[in-house]
C-alpha cells in the first residue's frame, strides 16, 4: 500500500505553474481526508478479519458462510491495501444554479469518513458517469472535470478541462492535449498501462451499455478492446444484479497465457478479483494436452469460418424427424404419432436451443401430443391429464425411438467425425 500522505504533489519544474496553491489546496486537503479514511478502514476490515477467522467454522451453511465472508473481507483488504491516495481518479464539478457546485472526487472504490461524507464516488456507479462521459457537446451537466496522473503515490500532473465559460477561476492548468492523449505518448511497462482515469466518453459507453444479449467490439491492433473489455467486466461485476458475491460470475477468455498474464493485473486495479481465466485450450477436454496440426493446410482449415459453418449441418444431420408411424399405448387408449407428429416436436424448441437441450423440449412436446389424443372421461377420476402424462413418460420404446432421431451429441466427437469421415465432411 502506498504510503498514505498530505504532501500529494510532486509536479516537475517544467509544471511549476499548477503548483499554485490556488488549484491544488483543496485537492490536497481532500487527499489528506482519503488518507485517514483509508487507514481507519483498513484497520476496521483487519480487526473484523481476525474476527471472523477465530470464530468456529461450524458445519454446512454456517462454514461456508463463514469462508466466504473471509474471502469478502480478504479481497477488501488486498485492494484497498494495493493503493493510497492514488485511489482517486480525477474530480467533477457540477454546474449549478449559482455556479459551480462542490467537487465530487471519482475513485476505483467507493469510500466515506467516520461521518459518513461521502470522499470518493465509485468508478462504476451512476453517480461517476459525467466524469468519463462528458464531453463538450454534451458535458451531462458538468462544469468542469480534472484528472490526475500519479506517479509513486503522488500526483505528476493533472488536466482540467472546461464546459462552460465560468467552469473554473484558474486556466493555469488548461493543457492542449487531453489525459488520454497524453498516456499514449507515455512509455509502456511490461504490464498493461492503467488507464482507468483516462477512458474516454465512447469508450465509457461500451463499458455501461446494457448486459442482455451479446456485446461485439470491434476495432484495429491498438484501439483499446483490451481496455475496454476489463473495464466491462468490473463494471458488470458491480452493477449487474446477476453477478457479484454469492451468486454469477465472469469467465475471461484469451487467447493464450502471456496474453492472461498482460491483463491480470488489471481487474484488481479496478476494484474486483475473482474473475476466472482461461484459454481456449482450457475449453475443450483435452486442455494444454491438445496437440498442434501439423499439416499448415489442414490447420489453417481447422481455423476457418468454413469449418465453423459446417458444425451446424453436421448437427442436423442428427435432428431428423422419423417417417414412420408409431404407436403409443397407454391404459385408456391407442395413439399414433405419424411423420407430421414428429416434425411438429422437432420444431418445438426455440431457434437457437442447444441441441442436447433441445431434446427435453421434444420430449415435452411429445407426450402433450400423446396425451392430447386421449379422449378421457370427465367423470373418470382414474383417467386424468396428468395420469396419462405419468404413462406415456414411462414408455421405453417412445423414449428410444426419439433418442435414436435425436441422440445426444458429445461435440468432440462430433468434430472428429468430420476430419475422419469424408462422406460426412462432404455432407456438410
Amino acid at each position: 500500500m502506498t504510503a498514505p500522505t498530505t504532501d500529494a504533489f510532486d509536479l516537475p519544474a517544467h509544471l511549476s505553474h499548477k503548483s499554485d496553491p490556488a488549484l491544488v489546496a483543496a485537492d490536497a486537503e481532500h487527499f489528506a481526508a482519503i488518507a485517514r479514511s483509508l487507514d481507519r478502514t483498513v484497520t476496521e476490515l483487519a480487526e473484523r478479519l481476525d474476527t471472523v477467522r477465530r470464530a468456529r467454522a461450524g458445519h454446512g451453511q454456517t462454514a461456508l458462510e463463514r469462508d466466504q465472508e473471509v474471502h469478502r473481507l480478504t479481497a477488501r483488504l488486498r485492494a484497498l491495501r494495493r493503493y493510497g491516495i492514488d485511489l482517486t481518479l480525477g474530480r467533477m464539478v457540477a454546474q449549478g444554479d449559482s455556479g459551480a457546485s462542490e467537487p465530487v472526487y471519482v475513485g476505483r472504490f467507493g469510500l466515506t469518513d467516520e461521518d459518513g461524507r461521502r470522499l470518493l464516488v465509485d468508478w462504476r456507479s451512476p453517480a461517476a458517469e459525467p466524469f468519463f462521459g462528458a464531453t463538450h457537446g454534451n458535458p451531462m451537466g458538468l462544469a468542469n472535470r480534472r484528472r490526475y496522473r500519479w506517479t509513486h503515490g503522488r500526483v505528476s500532473d493533472y488536466w482540467d478541462e472546461v464546459f462552460v465559460d465560468d467552469g473554473i477561476d484558474h486556466h493555469a492548468a488548461l493543457d492542449d492535449q487531453s489525459a488520454f492523449i497524453a498516456s499514449l505518448g507515455a512509455n509502456r511497462s511490461a504490464r498493461m498501462r492503467d488507464v482507468l482515469g483516462t477512458i474516454q466518453a465512447d469508450q465509457d459507453a461500451i463499458v455501461r451499455a446494457g448486459s442482455r444479449g451479446p456485446l461485439v467490439v470491434d476495432g484495429g491492433p491498438g484501439t483499446g478492446k483490451t481496455v475496454v473489455a476489463l473495464h466491462r467486466t468490473a463494471y458488470l461485476l458491480y452493477s449487474d444484479p446477476r453477478l457479484g458475491h454469492r451468486r454469477g460470475g465472469v469467465l475471461f477468455v484469451g487467447p493464450h497465457e502471456p496474453y492472461l498474464a498482460y491483463v491480470s493485473d488489471v481487474l484488481p486495479s479496478l476494484g474486483e478479483e475473482g474473475v476466472q481465466t482461461c484459454t481456449l485450450r482450457d475449453l475443450v477436454p483435452e486442455g494444454a494436452t491438445a496437440p498442434e496440426e501439423a499439416d499448415p493446410e489442414v490447420a489453417g482449415l481447422k481455423a476457418s469460418v468454413a469449418l465453423v459453418r459446417a458444425i451446424d449441418p453436421a448437427v442436423a444431420l442428427y435432428e431428423e424427424p422419423p417417417t414412420e408411424r408409431f404407436e403409443v399405448s397407454t391404459p385408456w387408449d391407442d395413439v399414433v404419432l405419424g411423420p407430421d407428429d414428429w416434425a411438429a416436436a422437432f420444431e418445438a424448441p426455440s431457434p437457437g436451443t442447444p441441441h442436447n437441450e433441445a431434446r427435453d423440449v421434444i420430449w415435452d412436446e411429445l407426450v402433450s401430443i400423446v396425451v392430447d389424443r386421449h379422449d378421457l372421461d370427465p367423470d373418470d377420476e382414474e383417467a386424468t391429464p396428468d395420469m396419462v402424462r405419468v404413462a406415456v413418460e414411462r414408455d421405453r420404446d417412445l423414449r428410444a425411438a426419439l433418442h435414436r432421431a435425436w441422440p445426444m451429441l458429445e461435440a468432440t466427437d462430433l468434430v472428429g467425425d468430420l476430419w475422419t469421415v469424408p462422406a460426412y465432411l462432404r455432407r456438410c
